[in-house]
């Protein structure tokens, strides 16, 4: 596969996601304002379990058909792809009900283990209620994920992208239209109104399914055709045919949950944690702030890493499976420094108008910790980012056992430390704790790599010290217009005035790292020729 495929599949799916994660951080907006910190906090406890769930429920497996049917496409066997998909299909069937009734039954057990203190804004009756309204959603999720695995491992990524967003467009309308009427017209209560909230993922769902099932329709006499030519057909056994699937499958579910696990520690032990240094009466506050309010914006830069794993990984199977190591060397260098040239300063100017970008998208209650909070976490989002390309890497080489057992050696640090950091810093100390848990399994996934394909870091390396020098250009640039529009009026006291400097600290910043990456030839050089059309802007 040509490094323009790699490009055109990440940029459609990047889009798709990075679409769907703005859609998700603008609609929190409205909701925030309907529900409070303690509604949106209620609805992260119900969100969380689901998400975990959800990949559970579909057992790595639409990932893994992606896998599956891109090696033996590249192999000429449409045949043995489309046996792997209907006997996946059947399988999600069937997860999906299991997981479905695992959750609802047991969402007062895990309440239970979520509020520790009868005094909080949060009941146990409060977080058993909206995750049995989630739950409903695992029953379609699994056999609608598999659909977009299938059509990934044919390199056609649109339907992934089209179903992403209308899932999302759909299940965020009937989320705000629910809230609304709950809370304004009927008179309900902030929980019956968060529970709606949850309800609205198998809404959403559904209608991702309606699109998938109309892509199937009309590719499927092109996939049969493609059937009907082929020459040879590996005479796998239904048995064989799941050991392999389950293989890849494994490994794929820990990846998938990584970040939801390393949330779901705090879920569990961020309350504790502050009450033991006498800071519960603000603890669910600031769950929700961190944890659900800046990790929406955190979350954006990163869609760029989940659009390219799952666009890069059939082409890296095909690449591995072919033995194009040259091949194989220059697609994992390019999708590394994807992630680098656009996801670092991303991350770094985020962090820079941390206090800016809160307060005018949510609000200015507390926004001295909440915006300090999202300047900690925000860098993080590179290591999010980094976790889940190297992590893509690693399976499309057939490592991804040791994916996993990276991964669960940095989520065993936030286990371990998590607690022990909130007592000697605070709410940010559960941040640190996450930082240096993913850094260490972003360090163990690139020492894999370089030991499996022996991979030369050189080139990564210089250009990612050219990159920071050109961030750090960018901050110098956001640190002067700070001055300058602080001395004219104090607008870090009013919400237009945080607006006003966001608005110019993302413009003058952003323009003044495009100008030294597109005159210094890097964006050329990773990401090709388009870029070109910039030079109209940076004449």
């Amino acid at each position: 596969m040509s490094k323009s495929t790699i490009v055109r599949g990440a940029f459609l799916l990047t889009a798709a996601s990075f679409l769907s994660k703005f859609l998700g951080m603008i609609y929190v907006i409205p909701f925030n304002a309907m529900v409070g910190a303690d509604g949106v906090t209620l609805y992260q406890f119900a969100y969380l379990p689901y998400s975990i769930l959800v990949t559970v429920a579909t057992v790595g497996v639409p990932l893994a058909v992606s896998k599956f049917v891109s090696k033996y496409n590249s192999l000429g066997d449409y045949y043995t792809g489309m046996r792997m998909f209907k006997t996946g299909m059947s399988i999600m069937a069937l997860t999906g009900i299991i997981t479905f009734l695992a959750l609802f039954f047991s969402s007062e057990f895990i309440a239970n283990q979520i509020i520790i203190d009868n005094d909080l804004p949060i009941s146990v009756e409060d977080v058993t209620m909206v995750i049995r309204m989630v739950s409903f959603a695992l029953i379609i999720t699994p056999s609608m994920s598999i659909l977009r695995g299938f059509f990934q491992g044919h390199q056609s990524m649109g339907p992934t992208a089209v179903s992403q967003v209308i899932e999302q467009i759909v299940r965020i309308i009937f989320l705000l239209i629910a809230v609304f009427v709950i809370l304004n017209i009927f008179n309900g209560s902030v929980t019956t109104a968060v529970g709606f909230a949850t309800f609205a993922a198998f809404i959403g769902a559904i209608a991702s399914y309606v699109v998938l099932l109309a892509y199937w329709k009309k590719r499927k006499p092109h996939l049969d055709k493609n059937i009907v030519q082929q020459k040879y057909t590996h005479d796998i056994p239904k048995k064989e045919l799941l050991t392999e699937l389950f293989r890849y499958a494994g490994p794929f579910v820990i990846v998938s949950i990584a970040i939801p696990m390393f949330q779901l520690v705090d879920n569990f032990t961020f309350l504790r944690a502050m009450a033991d240094i006498d800071q519960e009466k603000i603890a669910t506050a600031l769950l929700g702030s961190i944890y659900t309010l800046s990790h929406k914006l955190v979350i954006i830069p990163v869609t760029l890493a989940t659009g390219l794993s799952l666009a890069v990984m059939p082409v890296l199977t095909s690449s591995f499976t072919q033995g194009q190591r040259p091949q194989l060397i220059n697609q994992i260098n390019q999708a590394l420094q994807i992630i680098l040239v656009l996801v670092i300063p991303a991350s770094f100017g985020l962090s820079m108008l941390s206090r800016e970008a809160y307060g005018t998208l949510y609000n200015l209650n507390n926004i001295d910790e909440t915006g300090a909070l999202l300047g900690w976490y925000a860098p993080v989002g590179i290591l999010f980012a980094l976790l889940s390309v190297t992590a893509a890497v690693l399976q499309g080489i057939n490592q991804q056992n040791n994916a996993v057992i990276n991964l669960c050696a940095g989520l065993l640090f936030k286990i371990l430390f998590n607690i022990q950091f909130i007592h000697w810093f605070g709410a940010k100390g559960s941040i640190f704790a996450t930082a240096i848990g993913v850094g260490l399994a972003v360090f163990l996934n690139l020492l894999w790599i370089k030991k499996s394909v022996e991979f030369p870091f050189r080139q990564l390396i210089k250009r990612t010290i050219l990159i920071v020098i050109f961030v750090l250009f960018m901050w110098i640039v956001v640190l002067i217009l700070k001055f300058v529009l602080g001395f004219i009026f104090p607008y870090e006291d009013s919400r237009l005035g945080l607006m006003l400097m966001l608005i110019l600290g993302v413009g003058f910043g952003g323009y003044v790292y495009l100008w030294f990456a597109y005159k210094s030839t890097l964006l050329e050089r990773v990401l090709g020729d388009r870029v070109r059309i910039l030079g109209k802007i940076f004449k």
